[in-house]
């Protein structure tokens, strides 16, 4: 399986020398401090010399980590759908993305609760420049996605990641996670790209697409945040575009967002996992003949799913009302709800800056606009 070496995970054989190696990180001793505050620091550094799977470094070590994230940053994560998932069975999930490492770890932290198969999930290569963070995506099970790359070899790569997310899914038993598209939204509309529906058929050896799709087990997952952590952060490029320019990140700023993301306040969070797409890939087949169609369907299908089972905060309806200039759905928030969303623009925005103040609004807005269009569209 060597084909896979420039993207893969670690094998368990690879955890323990690498858990040897960053054992005494100062990264690696802020996480741990954090997780376990109580700890002298050599228990946790002999615990982690034992630990011999990338199982057992989750289950003992990122999973602690995470509840304290939730307990520190949350007012906590609720869930809806896992009942509905098969115990040892594999899936594709495809979610909408907000958060660098909390949307894919999140779910994680709810397959386990779960007993579920936990997954591989895709992560940007430009997010790991660091060893240390690189190191500890691949102790999470992260596999790479590699960006920036010329046309031939965006291909060649692409070609190579359908492949390896197949020999996961397929002879590995393990349930893979990927973002409906490529980076997080930034404006609040999430939608599926086709490119990545494309690129993972792009190991199909059926004579049929929508076969092929049906093989993958795809879960459509929507996971939203009362709060955006990062929705301060997010700004700089929405003002960039308003203004037709190309937005250059800074050389850290992946980094801070990594790190705003995990830390930064949330409020409530909520995971929906769908029923897997099935008759709707069905309906697609019998529909249309042409791959491209049959795709763009299955796109639809996929926000649809995302959008109908959305968790809706009362910082959307808020939003909503104040870039609206309404009243639509003040008897979905309270007074006290409202001003602390008014204080949330006036600490985190230039509330003067036209640009700043709707790209921020909108940001929160845009899902309560989408779902509605949703639920007129069908109505029957």
């Amino acid at each position: 399986m060597h084909k896979f070496d420039t993207i893969r995970p670690f094998y368990d054989s690879e955890v323990n020398g690498t858990l040897c190696k960053i054992a005494h990180h100062p990264m690696m001793k802020a996480l741990m401090s954090f997780t376990f505050p109580d700890q002298k620091e050599e228990q946790w550094i002999d615990q982690l010399k034992k630990t011999h799977s990338i199982r057992d470094f989750q289950a003992n070590f990122i999973y602690n980590a995470l509840q304290k994230v939730l307990e520190k940053s949350s007012d906590g994560l609720t869930t809806s759908g896992f009942e509905k998932l098969e115990k040892h069975e594999p899936y594709l999930f495809i979610s909408n993305h907000r958060d660098i490492i909390l949307d894919t770890s999140l779910l994680n932290v709810c397959l386990m609760d779960h007993g579920l198969v936990m997954t591989a999930s895709a992560i940007g290569d430009n997010l790991v420049k660091k060893s240390f963070i690189y190191d500890l995506s691949k102790l999470n099970r992260n596999f790479l996605v590699q960006r920036g790359l010329p046309p031939r070899e965006l291909l060649q790569s692409s070609k190579l990641m359908s492949e390896y997310i197949g020999q996961l899914l397929f002879h590995e038993n393990r349930s893979v996670w990927i973002a409906q598209r490529e980076g997080r939204t930034k404006d609040g509309n999430d939608a599926t790209h086709p490119g990545v529906l494309k690129m993972l058929s792009m190991a199909s050896d059926e004579a049929n697409l929508m076969d092929y799709f049906k093989k993958l087990k795809i879960v459509p997952v929507s996971i939203s945040y009362e709060y955006d952590p990062t929705d301060a952060l997010k700004m700089p490029q929405l003002k960039a575009e308003a203004n037709d320019e190309i937005y250059i990140k800074d050389k850290n700023e992946d980094f801070v967002t990594l790190l705003s993301g995990i830390m930064g306040q949330k409020k409530r969070i909520h995971i929906h996992v769908g029923e897997v797409l099935d008759t709707e890939i069905d309906a697609i087949a019998a529909e249309f003949d042409n791959s491209n169609k049959q795709i763009q369907a299955l796109a639809q299908a996929i926000d649809d799913s995302i959008l109908n089972t959305y968790k809706l905060w009362p910082t959307n309806y808020i939003a909503y009302d104040l870039l609206h200039n309404t009243t639509t759905y003040a008897h979905l928030y309270t007074d006290k709800e409202k001003s602390l969303f008014e204080r949330r623009l006036e600490i985190r925005i230039d509330e003067n800056n036209p640009v700043e103040l709707q790209g921020f609004l909108a940001m929160y807005a845009n899902p309560v606009i989408n779902k509605s269009r949703y639920q007129d569209a069908h109505k029957s």
